[in-house]
Order: structure tokens, then C-alpha cells, then sequence
């Protein structure tokens, strides 16, 4: 049976708090409980990690760490791929008071600078490659005085499992609920990353309702997320999320690009029962032949990262059975808005407020708007801040003032309600287009377009005009076989005007092979922007 929303209890906040200790050793009592089902690339390597086992290891990691002598407070970068080290090393860190500063395998030797130096890291905690980019700007990182890696240590670090076996037994570490746990590096349009700082309690215990209720998981269920370490969806869907249900998480290692069919093979052949993906993902799972042999254990489907449009939802509910339920939040947040079950979804929208939160659509002067007119969608933080808000942007204060003002955290999304009080999302705020007086969001066109049987992918972005300010651009991948001509330009163009409103049509259409997408499948529109305002350099927008 569906958990409906109205049966979850939001919990509270204790003065003290520890994930590690009040949540992995609660699971642990049972020596059998499985915490993380791992497989190679290729699906045919296994490893499974008990809760036991996780306690026990995380326990170990957290006594080498005191032995090299660091602090609760303490700040550690934590750069592994998909595998089992990654959760055994955030619970490690956690366990012992330190502060998890994770990161993409991706980031460049120049990007690790200033990550050490702009977060007052201490310890690094990479795999081999990594380790390898670290040695790079050794010399240049005095404030890192311990070293550990999962591949071959290079001189003067630990090897992971030496960090292990060197520990003294671990002294348990009572965190308040305050006390930073995790820092995310988070990027905007412009300026460098910010640093969004999470508390022990707040985010962990935040994540209930993202266990519970979005990804309605139970102590039975083996959920897969596809999001990499790297980013907060990671503590969202393969960690925090699961893990206070007492689920099991599946884990495949990281691959050179994501692979549809292999992925569908993958829900085939494993007992996956929920599963977490970006809409870029979904879109290319419902390309393949889904109805001949849809994934039979799987129960639940949601997706994040972006609105998912409405027609890959009916594909995939006609070929599975199953209604992908959209989830909505932030690096800052736990789940905001979302498809909850128990309830209806309005395919297209965000859904209805997670429990806990009291999320509207503001004015320009952080004033609640009625139903129908957009506006910047804002969560209420007084009389009470909610569970699961970051507790700042550290030494940032006018981006903290711009984003808290009143009685709310402004989310720079934006959106409307309907009168049923469903989110209807438009786009980031430097994302809307300003054509000829008309503000149009992208994703409606985006939604239009992917519609069309020719289209796999769309993204839509303002182009600079003299005249209109703004027009509508779309760069639009198409399926295999498909030729892109102006006949079928045209006829996406026609397409558009009859499904939206005509004035939100595509004036330009350019037909591209990939979209920019981060590694979590978010599509770059700012790139796509940049490349338009210096295609036509020289006119505003």
C-alpha cells in the first residue's frame, strides 16, 4: 500500500545527533541487514556491505582519523566514485565529528585548490586518480596534513585500508544537532561556488520525508539512484534517504556515459524495487522497447534535477505501470515539492509541499501571491525554521541576505500555483525569456516540443534581439533516423504554436547532437545562453 503523506510524522530536532551512531548502529543490531549492494561497471562483479559491517568499517575509519590526529569540526574532502569506500567514508567522517566536504571525480587539480584553500580542508579522503591530481598542488595546500587514498598512496599518504588497521579504537563523538556535518560546493550562473553549509540534524533527519514519503521506501526495498557522489543527490537518494528507512541501496559503478539499454538491463536483471534517475535519463530509457520486458520487481519510479515532461511520464506508466513522481528541492534543501504518493499527479507539475514545509510563490518583495501568477517560489523559515535548510552560505553574507529575506528562503526558482495548490515550474530566474513584453518559461516549450515523435531531447533558451529583446531558441536532439531539415523545423515550430500559446514558439531551431548537461543530467542552459549572446555579440540580453 501507498504511504499517503498525511500519514508521516515530521520528527524533531534532539539537542544531540549523529547518523552514524542513531541511525547505521540502530540498523546494525540485526547482523544480516543489508546496507549496499555493489556491482561493477560491466554488472557482473558484486560486493554487499552489511549494516554490521558498514558500523564496524565507518567505526575503524573514524579511529584512523583521530589518530592522525584530527578534530571534531575538522574539515575533509571526500572525492570517490561509486564505490562501497564512498559510504563507508562519509559515515566515518560523520561518526567522528568531522565535516564531509564531498566533490566530483572531475574536478581539475585548479579546482581542488580552491576548494582546499576556500573550504579550510584538512584531510583528503580521494580514490587513485585523484590522488594523483592532489600531488599535483601538494606544495601549494599547507592547511591538508593527512592524506588518504583507495588506489596506490603516493609518498607520505595512507593507503585506505592501512587507515583502517591504524586506528586506535575509536572514541565516539557526541555531536549537537547544530554542529556542521556537510559542506556542498554549489555553482550558480555566475561567481565562483558557494559553500552551503548542512547541520548533523537538520539535513540527515530532514531526509525522513525524502525516504519515507517521496521515495517510499521500507526496510525490505533495494532503491538504486543514479546520481554520482559528487552532488547532494547522492546524500538525497543513496544515502540519508534510504538508509533512515533501513533500506538497501544498489550501487553500479561509474561509467564513461550513461548507457540506456545497459541501464534497463540492469533494472532487469537485479531485485531493484524503487528507483531515482534525471529526466535525461528517463527520456532515453522510454526510446528503448520498455513494453516487451519492462523491469519486473520494480515498484516505484521518481525522478529530480529538472520538471520531468509529461510525455515521457505516459510512456513510461503505459510501458511499466508505473507514474514517475517528480521531487523538487535544492543542494540547501531536502525535498520541497513533490508527487507524493497517496496523491494524484498533474503530469508536468511539481507537485504539492513535502511535510515540514511550508513552501508559496513570492513577489518581488517576498509577498505571498494568489493562485495563477508567478513568482519565486520561497519556503517560509519563521516563526519556525524548517528541518532539511542549509544553515548558510559561509562567509557569504550577501548571498545570505539575498536569498533570506523576510520570512523566507527564496529558492531563485520560479513557478506558479494552481488552485489546487500544485507547483507548476517555469524556470530558474535567469532562465525565463523576455520576448517583445511576453515573459516566457522554457520548460513549457521544452514540454511542446518533446511531444513531437521526432524529438528526444529539447532545451530552449532567450537569444539576444534588437528588436524583441529576446527570441525563443530551441536546440533540439533528435531520435535515431530522424533527418533535421527545414521541413521538420518548420513542422516543430507549427507544433509548438498549436500545444502552447503561438506567441511561445521556437523563431530559431537549431538541430544538435547532444545537450551540455552536469554530471547529475541537469541540461546547462547557461552554456547554451553564453554561446548565443556571443554568437550575436553585440546586442543586449
Amino acid at each position: 500500500m501507498a504511504i499517503k503523506v498525511t500519514d508521516t510524522i515530521v520528527p524533531r530536532a534532539p539537542e544531540h545527533y549523529n547518523f552514524a551512531a542513531d541511525v547505521i548502529d540502530r540498523w546494525a543490531a540485526d547482523p544480516s541487514k543489508l546496507a549496499l549492494f555493489w556491482v561493477d561497471a560491466q554488472g557482473w562483479s558484486e560486493r554487499r556491505l552489511t549494516f554490521a559491517e558498514l558500523r564496524d568499517q565507518s567505526r575503524a575509519l573514524a579511529g584512523g582519523l583521530q589518530a592522525a590526529g584530527l578534530h571534531p569540526g575538522d574539515r575533509v574532502a571526500i572525492v570517490i566514485g561509486r564505490e562501497p569506500e564512498w559510504w563507508v567514508g562519509m559515515i566515518g567522517l560523520l561518526r567522528a565529528g568531522l565535516v564531509a566536504v564531498p566533490g566530483t571525480t572531475l574536478l581539475t587539480p585548479k579546482d581542488f585548490k580552491f576548494r582546499i584553500d576556500k573550504g579550510r580542508i584538512s584531510a583528503v579522503v580521494v580514490d587513485g586518480a585523484n590522488a594523483e591530481k592532489i600531488e599535483t598542488i601538494r606544495t601549494e595546500i599547507p592547511s591538508v596534513r593527512c592524506f588518504i587514498t583507495t588506489g596506490a598512496p603516493p609518498p607520505g599518504w595512507l593507503a585506505w585500508d592501512q587507515a583502517l588497521a591504524q586506528g586506535r579504537p575509536f572514541e565516539p563523538v557526541r555531536t549537537r544537532s547544530t554542529d556542521p556535518a556537510i559542506v556542498f560546493f554549489t555553482s550558480g550562473t555566475t561567481g565562483p561556488p558557494k559553500l552551503v553549509v548542512h547541520s548533523h540534524a537538520s539535513y540527515p533527519l530532514g531526509h525522513y520525508v525524502t525516504g519515507k514519503i517521496w521515495l517510499d521506501l521500507k526496510p525490505e526495498d533495494l532503491h538504486w539512484n543514479l546520481s554520482d557522489t559528487g552532488w547532494a543527490k547522492a546524500a538525497w537518494s543513496s544515502l540519508f534517504g534510504p538508509w533512515q528507512m533501513g533500506s538497501a541501496v544498489f550501487v553500479q559503478q561509474a561509467t564513461p556515459k550513461f548507457d540506456a539499454a545497459a541501464t534497463l538491463d540492469v533494472l532487469r536483471r537485479f531485485p531493484i524495487t524503487t528507483f531515482c534517475a534525471p529526466p535525461t535519463a528517463y527520456r532515453q530509457l522510454v526510446a528503448l522497447d520498455l513494453k516487451g520486458s519492462p523491469p519486473a520487481r520494480l515498484r516505484h519510479a521518481v525522478a529530480a534535477g529538472e520538471p520531468l515532461n509529461p510525455e515521457v511520464i505516459a510512456v513510461w506508466k503505459e510501458a511499466t505501470g508505473l507514474t514517475i513522481r517528480d521531487g523538487y528541492g535544492q543542494t540547501e534543501t531536502t525535498i520541497l515539492v513533490g508527487n507524493f504518493p497517496g496523491r494524484s499527479v498533474k503530469p508536468g507539475s511539481m507537485g504539492l509541499p513535502a511535510p515540514g514545509m511550508t513552501v508559496e510563490v513570492v513577489g518581488p518583495e517576498a509577498e505571498p501571491l494568489p493562485a495563477g501568477e508567478e513568482g519565486e517560489v520561497a519556503v517560509r523559515v519563521r516563526p519556525e525554521r524548517p528541518l532539511g535548510l542549509f544553515l548558510e552560505y559561509e562567509d557569504n553574507p550577501e548571498e545570505n541576505a539575498a536569498k533570506f529575506r523576510g520570512d523566507y528562503y527564496l529558492t531563485g526558482d520560479r513557478a506558479y500555483r494552481d488552485d489546487e495548490g500544485y507547483f507548476w515550474f517555469v524556470g530558474r530566474n535567469d532562465d525565463v525569456i523576455l520576448s517583445a513584453g511576453y515573459r516566457i518559461g522554457p520548460f513549457e516549450v521544452e514540454s511542446a516540443l518533446i511531444e513531437h515523435p521526432a524529438v528526444l531531447e529539447a532545451a530552449v533558451v532567450g537569444s539576444p534581439d534588437p528588436e524583441r529583446y529576446q527570441i525563443v531558441k530551441a536546440f533540439v536532439v533528435l531520435k535515431a533516423g530522424r533527418v533535421g531539415d527545414d521541413l521538420l523545423r518548420r513542422e516543430l515550430q507549427d507544433h509548438v504554436k498549436r500545444v502552447t500559446a503561438p506567441y511561445k514558439y521556437p523563431r530559431e531551431i537549431e538541430f544538435v547532437e547532444v545537450l551540455p548537461k552536469t554530471i547529475s543530467g541537469k541540461i546547462r542552459r547557461v552554456d547554451l545562453r553564453r554561446a548565443e549572446e556571443t554568437r550575436k555579440r553585440g546586442h543586449p540580453g
